[in-house]
């Protein structure tokens, strides 16, 4: 067990299959489901899964006070003592990925290796500006104009254009009805955080996979965990933000690789 005390759990989780550990760090905006859905049955035929919701997302009531990317990290931690993991490896998505190298950083017995998705060590001007715009929007209360920019941003340009106006309107309606009551303070976290000093010290095997046409965290930022992690490895998507919805195949075979290479 790790030796850095740790909180007890407290956020509502999930655990699903058999195999070697994983634990999975959801977007801001989402859940463990919202984020992980399609490939959460497939990722537990070969693992044993273990996830969080973050305060305002599932079952995790929401928070008052402003959330941290060292208590999601610690209450990821929390949940895999809680169901008996020692040894594990990370996928994180997006504001996931932060959280997954925290974890990884503050937790280096325990992990084995990380899988960092459409993820960003720190924000540039872009992903500042579109997180104040995306927290603003979801402390509004307006669902409609939330799921409009979030899909405006999301979803790459072939997965956005190639919708028909009726089955665009059916994915609004869908994005608003799952929105988190928590987007406001985890979209606030992602404006914020900075894990640029924690990237050198990392020593598991890692792979960055970058969304080449993700229009909220930019391919730079990708790379730059990439080029900052020693010897991690890069693969590349033609897709926006949400690999596991636009080419969920593609992402799960390269994560289902790379673990089956690096972690056992």
């Amino acid at each position: 067990m790790s030796s850095r005390n740790l909180p007890a759990p407290a956020f509502a989780r999930t655990r699903l299959g058999s195999g070697p550990g994983l634990l999975l760090a959801h977007g801001a905006g989402s859940s463990l489901a919202g984020t992980y859905g399609p490939v959460l049955e497939a990722l537990a035929a070969r693992h044993t899964v273990v996830g969080i919701d973050y305060p305002g997302s599932g079952e995790t009531p929401r928070f008052t006070t402003p959330l941290s990317v060292d208590d999601l990290a610690d209450q990821l931690i929390a949940a895999a003592d809680a169901e008996g993991l020692d040894r594990f490896a990370v996928s994180g998505y997006s504001l996931g990925g932060p959280v997954a190298i925290r974890a990884a950083t503050r937790h280096p017995e325990r992990v084995t290796a990380l899988v960092l998705t459409a993820a960003f060590p720190h924000r540039d001007n872009r992903l500042a500006l579109a997180s104040s715009v995306w927290s603003k929007i979801a402390a509004s209360g307006d669902r409609e104009l939330l799921a409009e920019f979030q899909l405006m941003m999301a979803l790459g340009t072939q997965a956005l254009e190639s919708m028909p106006a009726e089955q665009l309107q059916q994915t609004l309606g869908y994005v608003a009805a799952g929105a988190a009551d928590g987007s406001s303070e985890q979209t606030d976290l992602v404006g914020r955080l900075d894990v640029r000093d924690d990237l050198a010290g990392i020593t598991v095997p890692t792979l960055v996979v970058s969304t080449t046409d993700d229009r909220l965290v930019s391919t730079a930022l990708h790379r730059q965990l990439a080029e900052t992690i020693p010897g991690a490895q890069l693969a590349d998507i033609a897709t926006g933000h949400l690999p596991m919805l636009e080419r969920t195949d593609e992402w799960l075979q390269l994560t289902t690789d790379f673990l089956d290479k690096h972690h056992s």
